[in-house]
């Protein structure tokens, strides 16, 4: 694109004035950002074209990854990066008097997603382009994404995100490419020439335009796509009120994951589902006609992959697609759906293994209905071959029961491939959790565990890090991130360890600017930065974290001689707007914050701060300042986790449980470079199975627990009254369900060895280096290598 920096400013200035109708010396800030952001877009759409281009013309298979998230956070410097013109165009600026940074803080972070899920998917695009695989994921312009978090008063308040009020630079709108989504209405059926026909009418429908943005690969000239879906008003609405059409439509694409706690708030879900994958299936199928001749070899060249439940209505539409659009048979349309179609299971939480009512999946998707009922039909008919008799495993095992449609269980028929995202998540799906399914289709189930891209998560957010690791084993480690290995012969390099010292002292200080800029509390950058940043969930036990700091707190009021190295709790996380329970947390964390913070005794040993509004422009500079990575989830309930794994690359140890991909983080590192504590994830499902356990004992045998619990409802926390006895509750009176109180004890015995470990300067740093050096593993490009030879089977395009 630019030979030199001379070239881009020309080029930049020239732009800008055609752009913006104003000159350089009259631009804002905000002016120079969209003209960079244009001028990079339309650098890449010559590529972007080629690439499809090619795809078109060599008949290539291609893989398409549904998600109802996809957590893209700031792309400028990204693309800058990927693209190979990031020295370039930030001198270019410099001479220019413009600083990059500043260009980047206008960005606003896309609001499509909320956690793992969606920044996994936003990882796999990065991997797909970067190893030239011809991948693309659809998913939904969301209006105002999640929410924007505001902490009042210790509470969690929620605003709408306004990430689209200055437009989006990367995206291209294609209104040409609109399709029409039908919901509510009838049936019509009727037999023509031996065979039935199927008719939606009187439909609701919905326009689904499509915005395309370009995703590019690392220093290759792959460019894939992104599309998301936006829903506005058909041009030929049924008669009703025109206003409640239009307000329910654009709803569809307003937010992601409404509240379902009333019926209202399922239906807007599931429509949500139903319109991307409708819209999507599709666009798939009209591209692929204008390439091939008739369905009948549709998966030898198209891979959909479903990223958990939510686009599991893929199945059912890709059928009725085949057979109501494209005149084919159940029989055939079903292999070709099978054949197709790949499902990432991401959870065992029951809340999360999506059901819906008869009552609304029918009326809302008559046909989409009928075939998933005439699937579940055929499955009962052969489980009732396999199993004669056995109504109750037949029951337990069916699509639909009880008035309820299943999507884990249609997933698993529909699909030729089911796979966790952890070794262990794996095996819990395969022996336990869905050991009937496993018993039918052995061969569907393997495991993929997740990854990250480190060229975004080390490479982006930690250039002198990354700067320094190419200095000492050169650049292939950002193509081939097992080269990081090699890291391991400084291990003794005490000039190394120190500049490894350095940057993490650096990396601190930078969040401290922002902690103290966004908060007003002044941090010790000396201090032990001690971090959980994800989504919050009881499971994930942020509790467990929050009530060590208070009993660190008791012990430091109570024992003059206690000595503790000084250390600042750091927390970030959104909480649901309907769960009421999580938000109970956020307070709590925040009263804490308020209590310890404010205590001249003190102050000086502990900080607890919360970060406001987490997202991943704010992880950027999370991660590589982190000291210690929290990951201490119960075991056996987070299917993977991906922040361990940037917190790990960017050299934190990690405190957790044997849970998710910390099992393997465990394996990769050893024993001596991770702090493990807690129960089994066997312990755990065997006191789910068989019981056990009850809470209340630790509560009265623990005196540390006793007082923490205590508390919660005795007046510690005079301005809040009773607001914390619904946490007391759930732990002491309901069993305490993810085991809080049960390994709190281990948890405070191993934050007591993670202290001591860290005032031996030389042995921290030293496995500081081995976590960097072992994070190979957990790149995605690792990931995607394994699920395009094993799944998909796509292969590198030229």
């Amino acid at each position: 694109m630019f030979s030199d920096k001379d070239e881009f400013k020309e080029a930049f200035l020239k732009k800008l004035e055609m752009t913006c109708g104003k000159s350089f010396n009259e631009s804002t800030v905000k002016d120079q950002f969209y003209t960079l952001g244009l001028l990079i877009r339309e650098y890449v759409s010559t590529e972007w074209i080629n690439t499809n281009e090619h795809y078109r013309i060599d008949k290539v298979k291609q893989v398409y990854y549904f998600s109802i998230e996809f957590l893209l956070g700031r792309l400028l410097r990204h693309n800058l990066l990927n693209l190979g013109i990031e020295d370039i165009v930030e001198s270019g600026l410099n001479d220019l008097g413009i600083d990059l940074t500043d260009l980047e803080v206008v960005e606003s972070d896309a609001g499509l997603g909320n956690g793992g899920l969606g920044r996994l998917a936003a990882c796999f695009l990065d991997s797909l382009a970067s190893l030239n695989l011809p991948g693309h994921g659809c998913g939904i312009r969301y209006k105002h994404g999640l929410f924007e978090q505001k902490i009042v008063d210790g509470y969690q308040v929620e605003l709408p995100d306004q990430w689209l009020r200055n437009g989006h630079v990367w995206e291209v709108r294609k209104a040409d490419l609109a399709i029409e989504i039908p919901f509510w209405g009838e049936v019509e059926v009727r037999e023509e020439k031996g065979r039935k026909l199927f008719r939606h009418i009187n439909a609701e429908r919905v326009t689904a335009v499509p915005y395309d943005m370009p995703i590019a690969g690392y220093k290759t000239d792959t460019i894939n796509t992104l599309r998301l879906w936006s829903a506005e008003p058909s041009r030929y609405p049924i008669n009703q009120d025109v206003l409640k059409y239009k307000k329910e439509t654009e709803a569809i694409s307003e937010f992601l994951y409404p509240d379902d706690t009333q019926d209202e708030g399922k239906i807007l879900r599931l429509k949500q589902q139903y319109f991307l994958v409708s819209a999507s299936i599709k666009s798939i199928i009209q591209t692929y006609k204008r390439q091939h001749r008739g369905l009948s070899e549709f998966h030898k060249y198209i891979s959909i992959h479903i990223n958990d439940t939510h686009p599991v209505l893929a199945i059912p539409e890709l059928m009725r697609v085949l057979m109501d659009e494209e005149g084919l048979g159940w029989d055939t349309a079903w292999r070709i759906t099978t054949e197709t179609i790949s499902y990432t299971n991401h959870t065992t939480l029951s809340e999360a293994l999506e059901k819906w009512p008869v009552r609304i999946f029918q009326p809302l998707l008559p046909r989409i209905f009928m075939i998933v009922n005439e699937i579940n039909e055929r499955f009962c008919q052969k489980l009732w071959d396999r199993y004669p008799g056995e109504w109750e495993k037949i029951e337990s095992l069916a699509i639909i029961a009880h008035d309820q449609v299943k999507m884990a269980h249609l997933a698993i028929v529909g699909s030729h491939s089911v796979n966790g995202v952890a070794a262990l998540h794996t095996d819990i799906l395969k022996y336990r959790e869905m050991n009937q399914f496993y018993k039918i289709y052995p061969e569907k189930f393997n495991n993929k565990t997740n990854g990250i891209t480190h060229r975004n998560w080390l490479l982006k957010s930690n250039p002198h890090l990354s700067n320094l690791i190419t200095e000492s084993i050169g650049d292939k480690w950002i193509k081939n991130p097992n080269h990081l290995e090699e890291l391991l012969t400084y291990s003794n390099d005490s000039s190394f360890l120190d500049s490894l010292a350095s940057i993490k002292l650096a990396n601190k200080k930078k969040l401290v600017k922002r902690i103290e800029a966004q908060t007003g509390e002044k941090i010790d950058e000396h201090s032990i930065f001690d971090i959980q940043v994800k989504r919050l969930h009881a499971y994930k036990r942020q509790l467990l974290n929050i009530f060590h700091v208070m009993y660190l707190y008791n012990r430091l009021k109570e024992d003059s001689h206690f000595h503790m190295h000084p250390r600042t709790f750091i927390f970030g996380a959104k909480a649901s707007p309907g769960y009421y329970f999580a938000k109970k947390v956020i307070k709590l964390i925040n009263a804490v914050a308020q209590k310890v913070n404010n205590d001249p005794y003190t102050k000086d040993k502990l900080k607890v701060t919360f970060l406001e509004n987490y997202r991943v422009s704010l992880a950027e500079d999370v991660f590589p300042a982190a000291d210690v990575s929290e990951q201490i989830s119960t075991a056996s309930k987070e299917a993977s986790g991906t922040g361990n794994m940037k917190f790990m690359m960017n050299g934190a140890i990690t405190v957790g449980t044997l849970d998710g991909a910390n099992v393997e983080i465990h394996e990769k590192v050893g024993e001596e470079n991770i702090f493990i504590f807690g129960l089994s994830a066997e312990e755990v499902l065997n006191y789910y199975h068989h019981g056990g356990y009850h809470s209340m004992e630790y509560y009265h045998h623990d005196k540390r627990i006793q007082q923490v619990m205590d508390q919660l409802k005795n007046g510690f926390f005079p301005e809040v009254m009773d607001e914390f006895e619904p946490i007391f509750d759930s732990l002491v009176m309901e069993n305490d369900q993810y085991f809080v109180l049960r390994d709190f004890a281990s948890y405070v015995n191993i934050q007591e060895r993670t202290g001591a470990a860290y005032e031996n300067s030389m042995k921290w740093r030293q496995m500081s280096l081995v976590n960097i050096a072992k994070s190979g593993y957990f790149s995605s490009d690792r990931t995607i290598d394994e699920y395009a030879k094993e799944i998909w089977r796509i292969h590198p395009t030229r």
